[in-house]
């Protein structure tokens, strides 16, 4: 199976130092927290969430935004994150 996963736009980045380790550690910690027996589905949504925290983590210096970041904030980026990547195809 193939995923393709992108980074989520910003109009800003202020420091991209971290973001590939954020996006890793995104991924370990969803898959870490969630998940006991990985399945494709599970790596695709990590994925997605790894993303998502490696775009708050360019926002700002060194661990600024990071710090200050809640779990409804990274709940609602990835929703919105979803919404940009889902399209379809008619025949």
């Amino acid at each position: 199976e193939f995923f393709s996963c992108g980074a989520y736009p910003l109009e800003d980045i202020h420091d991209p130092t971290g973001a590939g380790d954020t996006f890793a550690g995104g991924i370990a910690g969803y898959l870490a927290g969630t998940v006991k027996t990985v399945h494709f589905t599970d790596l695709r949504k990590a994925m997605i969430y790894g993303s998502v925290l490696a775009s708050f983590a360019v926002e700002a210096f060194s661990l600024e935004r990071l710090r200050k970041l809640s779990m409804d904030e990274i709940k609602e980026r990835y929703e919105t994150f979803k919404l940009m990547s889902q399209f379809e195809i008619s025949a």
